[in-house]
């Protein structure tokens, strides 16, 4: 399913609407019908939920499928489902008439060309919305990353796009690494899917580079991530175009300390970049995007950038949000991941 989230402000307050215009974020291509999975991706409900939180916002969930089951099943209130294909452009650019700020959570490697992205880029400008969010949900560079080049690709269109004068505005919402994915087999939040990574806090194993235990990662939580960007749409300053969100930096080494003793296993460089992969495991992403197949068959290469990436440090990402929300207290990962794993075998 393809599926676009927008939120709209209600139209109870004059002086909230000049001050917060009207809002649209979309939650949208998904693309969970590999798995004939009917729900939006994990990140996109978590900053859904904060949203709505928030109570200053009516949605509008942008679909490809039949909307009737989905408003039945719906929790929430004011979210409205609209059904679209996403293609023509005419009526992509009627549905955001009006609207301030898109929010996109496309699954790139599931839109070839990023077609349906640019789309609602283009459409967003010909309606005159103000701010875009592309789908990133990640960190700050994609080298030793193939899996995010549609990702590199859309910075490149926007870039391009603004080229000669402003025409959008718009910020890469970066968070990094999510520390609930350090919490697997366990759910540390409502939405995000905990997945198998090199450093296993349940089976007290790593594997990691040589000599890369001083490399940093920043690490994040979902429940940071989402209540930082329901707290930038509402943000009355210009947007960052690179919108690091730092809930804390800490080193390999430091992570694995904290959920020491581990068995760490130590790769060469030389041998991961020759395609070798000499570790006695492998960490299984069974992430919901991805086909059980696509899995398996992409197990050593995922490790393998990721261990280089992050030796790269480009899992280290700035802190823009930080800054422009100064009040704003984020969840320290040794805080974090000692209420997960204190009461757990």
């Amino acid at each position: 399913m393809d599926l676009g989230l927008f939120f709209q402000k209600p139209p109870w307050s004059k002086s909230l609407l000049q001050v917060q215009p009207a809002v649209r974020s979309s939650v949208y291509p998904i693309h969970h019908l590999l798995q004939a999975n009917h729900q939006p991706t994990d990140v996109a409900q978590e900053v859904t939920e904060a949203l709505v939180a928030t109570g200053k916002h009516k949605l509008l969930l942008l679909t490809r499928t039949d909307t009737a089951e989905l408003s039945s099943n719906n929790a929430f209130p004011n979210i409205t489902w609209i059904t679209t294909d996403y293609d023509g452009l005419d009526g992509l650019s009627e549905t955001l008439q009006g609207v301030d700020t898109v929010l996109s959570f496309i699954v790139t490697h599931s839109d070839p060309g990023n077609t349906a992205q640019k789309n609602l880029i283009n459409a967003s400008v010909r309606a005159g919305v103000k701010r875009f969010a592309p789908s990133e949900w990640a960190t700050s560079s994609f080298e030793h990353l193939p899996w995010y080049a549609g990702k590199a690709e859309i910075r490149e269109y926007l870039a391009e796009l603004n080229k000669d004068k402003k025409v959008l505005e718009y910020t890469f919402f970066q968070p990094g690494q999510f520390t609930d994915y350090l919490c697997y087999p366990y759910k540390s939040s409502k939405h995000i899917h905990p997945f198998q990574t090199q450093m296993d806090f349940h089976a007290r194993r790593a594997i990691i580079l040589e000599d890369s235990e001083d490399a940093r990662i920043t690490w994040t939580t979902a429940k940071d991530l989402a209540n930082v960007v329901a707290k930038a749409v509402e943000h009355e300053g210009e947007w960052p175009v690179v919108g690091g969100i730092r809930g804390d930096e800490v080193t390999i080494g430091e992570i694995i300390a904290l959920g020491g003793p581990f068995i760490v296993e130590k790769l060469k460089a030389e041998d991961i970049k020759a395609g070798i992969v000499k570790s006695s495991w492998l960490p299984v992403v069974d992430h919901p995007s991805l086909s059980p197949a696509a899995v398996e068959a992409m197990a050593k290469g995922f490790l393998s950038g990721m261990l280089l990436g992050i030796s790269a440090g480009v899992l280290k990402v700035s802190n823009e949000w930080n800054r422009l929300l100064p009040d704003y207290e984020f969840t320290r990962a040794e805080e974090f991941l000692t209420e997960v794993w204190e009461s757990k075998p």
